[in-house]
Parts: C-alpha cells; structure tokens; sequence
C-alpha cells in the first residue's frame, strides 16, 4: 500500500477544555465537534501544513509539535486506542501498516 507524503504535516495534542482556543480554519478538522479524543475524553489533537497556526502560541495545554510518524505511534497507546477498537484513519489519513 503506498503511503502519502505528510513531511510539511504537523500534529499537536492539547486539552479539550482548549478546543474553544482553535482556530478551525488554520487546521485540517472542521470543528470541535469533529476531532478525534483520547479514549479518557480529554485530550485531543489538531493539524496543518507547512506554517504553525497562530493561535497555538496561546495554548497552554500543548503538546508537540509532532511529525506525522510521531503521531501514528502516539495515537497507537492505549491512551488513545481503545484495545477493543481499531483505528484505521486519522480524519482522512489512510494509517499505513506493515502486516
């Protein structure tokens, strides 16, 4: 399976209790309502190409940036994966997998 080239993608955890703080049209999600969260509820992640959005300075809750190969292997914990649920996609974003 080919894999898309993300090198200009970059990735950052934050807070739900932030999601009011994004600035949805600096970012690849649509909306708060849209995001994928950690399987606690209470931190999810946002993402862009090439340029850091504006608003990320603000945050307080931050975390990252990351690569997009740093986040497949973060959203692979159990903190995020549920081991009863398999997660194939990150919003759009076929995850590539080596079986």
């Amino acid at each position: 399976m080919e894999t898309q080239n993300y090198e200009n993608r970059e990735f950052i955890i934050l807070n739900v209790s932030e999601l009011n703080q994004i600035d949805f049209s600096q970012v690849l999600e649509t909306s708060q309502e849209t995001v994928r969260k950690s399987v606690d509820g209470t931190k999810t992640f946002v993402k862009w190409d090439n340029n850091m959005p504006s608003f990320v300075t603000s945050l307080t809750t931050k975390e990252g940036p990351y690569t997009y190969e740093e986040i497949l292997e973060i959203l692979q914990t159990p903190e995020w994966t549920d081991p009863d649920t398999s997660y194939t996609q990150i919003e759009g974003e076929e995850e590539f997998s080596e079986e």
